[in-house]
Parts: structure tokens; sequence; C-alpha cells
């Protein structure tokens, strides 16, 4: 049975950090890049956020691609170093000194709202493809990440994400030698296996904390809202676990008895404060998206085929920012980050069965110029009419900058008005 949790609510509220995700030994060997910087990370802006997301609802249920490829093109040179797999099961210890220094720590920054965020990433390839959750990553206008291997901070550029299914692909700028994770086949996980999460919790960075657990239950789906962008979506086929993951954690990799990666580490409850279905009080329940899922997504990102979910390369800005509905009225205060650029406040911004409330738009971008204004209604977007702020994510997922779309809104005297915008070039996801 569906339940929705207040996340104000001392004993409802569930708070969630995104993390690893599942993945098949078939097209990558094993291997992680480390979490964690080496150096002191760059002074963070404003404000300093561990990347986590609250569960609304939980129902049991049974850029074009960087140099080297991805999947299916992966040569030897292009592999490098592989965490060792092994043959016995481990200990939690044995597992994080395998994995680690596969890791990433990965650091994004929201120009627009002068805000940083912290998680972490699973290395793929030794030149430097990292997997990690979009939510990480989301709205950043720049993005850095260190090496647990080397100690390395690198630039990281955004190949393509699926922000419905909370998938992303980065490459590493001048990366080289990296360690490579080893990734398992995460059709073959049961509910009582051992694991172990790994990751930046706390967005302290340095080594990767580890958690272990055992995986209780299989085929999950959550929806699941991101704390600093207000997003939501509906993710389905999670491996649950026990695991304490925590905010931090998010894009990190959750590993089996035998050092491979099955899943990414996406979302996690905040301990004494979980009461979700029949728990107890203190009990824990984590979320991890299947490695097999994520890697079938990465494919698609790394043949460069864009859909309906995947966007392939720079992100479209349109630059309107959505009212949330706790503004009430619409104070103007969020961020104009967030997926296709559209605004900060994402999802469970104001909507009506006509159109979604403008909160404001940034000086200068497409939205403002065409005459949007704070109380304004956007009834249509690319001759798609939209209702919520999800409604208008999906239908920019498609376009890139430079791309032109039409707009239709409705201004606070009840006039209606159509425009064709240049989409510029935007924050990531």
């Amino acid at each position: 049975m569906s339940q929705t949790y207040d996340p104000n609510e001392s004993e409802q509220g569930q708070s969630y950090p995104y993390g690893p995700a599942f993945g098949s030994g078939t097209d990558y060997p094993g291997g992680y890049a480390g979490a964690g910087f080496a150096s002191e990370p760059p002074p963070p802006p404003r404000h300093s956020h561990r990347r986590g997301l609250i569960i609304t609802g939980a129902v049991a249920l049974a850029a074009g691609a960087a140099a080297g490829g991805l999947i299916g093109s992966m040569n030897h040179s292009a592999v490098g170093l592989v965490t060792a797999t092994s043959k016995t099961a481990l200990s939690a210890s044995q597992i994080a000194s395998r994995v680690d220094p596969a890791l990433v720590d990965i650091v994004s920054t929201d120009g627009d709202q002068q805000a940083t965020s912290a998680g972490t990433g699973i290395v793929l390839t030794s030149n430097g493809e990292v997997l990690t959750n979009n939510h990480v990553i989301d709205g950043a206008t720049s993005i850095k990440a260190t090496d647990v291997g080397n100690g390395k901070t690198y630039t990281a550029k955004v190949v393509g994400y699926d922000a419905s299914h909370d998938v992303a692909v980065l490459q590493l700028q001048n990366a080289s030698g990296l360690t490579v994770a080893s990734l398992g086949n995460s059709s073959t996980v049961q509910t009582g296996d051992n694991v172990v999460a790994l990751g930046n919790a706390g967005g302290k960075g340095g080594t990767p904390s580890v958690a272990s657990g055992t995986v209780t239950g299989l085929n999950q789906s959550i929806t699941a809202s991101d704390e600093l962008s207000g997003s939501s979506e509906q993710l389905t086929g999670l491996i649950e676990t026990n695991a304490n993951i925590q905010p931090g954690d998010s894009g990190g990799s959750l590993v089996n008895a035998y050092g491979q990666v099955i899943g990414i580490d996406t979302a996690a409850s905040s301990g004494s404060e979980v009461q979700f279905g029949q728990s107890q009080a203190g009990q824990i329940q984590a979320y991890a998206i299947p490695i097999n899922d994520a890697l079938s997504i990465a494919k698609q990102i790394d043949a460069g085929s864009g859909s309906a979910d995947v966007h392939i390369g720079d992100t479209a800005f349109l630059g309107v920012q959505i009212q949330s509905a706790s503004q009430g009225s619409g104070d103007g205060s969020g961020g104009f980050g967030g997926f296709g650029g559209f605004g900060g406040q994402g999802n469970g911004g104001s909507s009506t069965s006509s159109g979604v409330t403008v909160a404001g738009t940034l000086s200068g971008s497409p939205a403002a110029n065409a005459g949007l204004a704070q109380g304004d209604v956007i009834t249509a977007l690319g001759g798609q009419s939209v209702s919520t702020p999800e409604d208008i994510s999906h239908v920019l997922v498609k376009y890139h900058p430079g791309d032109s779309i039409s707009i239709s809104w409705v201004d606070q005297t009840g006039q209606s008005h159509t425009a064709n915008v240049t989409l510029a070039n935007g924050p990531a996801a």
C-alpha cells in the first residue's frame, strides 16, 4: 500500500541519499575509482549540501560519447587496472580496500543558486568515464571529481543523463590510468545476500565510508524527491537494503560479498526517523539502482541515442523558475537550475489543471526575453500542453542549446501569449 510522508514531521519524514547502481560484468571488467579529495576542494559557494532525497511514497512491487567509448567499444588500453573479484566471500574491510580505488568523490556547483552538493561516482574506464546518479549533478554549472585511486581532482563534463531513471554518465577531462570498477550481475541478486555500500557519506571526501547490510527486497518502487532541487521522479525495479547509506553516498557503489558492484546507491532512510510500512523505528531502508539497468542506459548514452528519457550533451536552458507548492503566492525564492533549466524548484511546484505557475525568470534568459514574469501560467511548451513541472522537464529533455521552441502562457491579466524562443546553454539536467 502506498504511503505519503511529510519530511517535516520527525515521525514520518524519510530522507534518502542517492547511491551506486547495479551493473553487469559482461561489458565492464571490475573496479571502482575513489571518492575523496587528496587536496582541499575549491572554496564552496554560499551553501553546501550533501545530496539526498525524500521518499514521498514507496510500494513493494513483485554531448557525444567521450573518446575511448563506454560499452561495446572498450579495449584493453581503455580498461586499465580493474579491482579484483574474489572467489570467496570477503569482509567489509577487504571489500573496501579492493573497491575504494575505483570510486570518485563528486562536487557539483550550482552557480545560479550559489550552492554546492556532494556525491559519489563509479569509474567505468581508465580514461575517466564515470557512472553516477543524475540527481548528483542536477542543476550543476560546474562539476569536479576526485579519484580515490590516485588522489587527483578532475573537471567533469556531462556526457548524457536520464533524469527519469536517475542515471548520468560523466567524462573526467584529461584522465588516464584510472582504476576501474569490477561490476557484477544484478539479475542474480537475491534477498538475504550480504552487501556493502561505499561512498562519500556526509560529503566529507577522503576514504569512502563503509556500510554493511543485506538485501531486504527486490524490484521495489519509490517516489523520490531531491531535497536540493525539489525535483521528483518515480523510480522502479530498485534493490532494497538495510545498509546505512547516508547523504553524499548517492552515486556510490553497492557491492556484493565478492567485491563486485551490483548497484548504485540512490536513496536511504535517516535512521531513527524511519517509520515505513511495518518497519520499526530506527530500521534502515535504502535503495539502489540495479547495475544492469544503469549500464543499459549508459550504453544508450554512449551511443549518442537520445530519447524521451535520455538526453545527450549540453542541457537546453529556458530560465523560468517554477513556484514551489510551499511558496503559496510565490516569493520568488529558489533557483533557476534544475532539469532542463526550467527552475530549481522542479517537481512539487505549483500547477493547475491548465498550466504551471511561474515564480520568476532569470534576467537575460530566453523566458525573460520572451516576456514571461512572476505569476504567469505556462500552458504549453513545444506544442504540448503542460500542467506539472515534470511535464516541462519531459518536453525539454529532447532539446539542446540553440534549438527553437514555442512557449504559450497566460499572464496575470488573463491575456494569452505564444512566442518562439531560442534555448540557451544551461546547467546539467
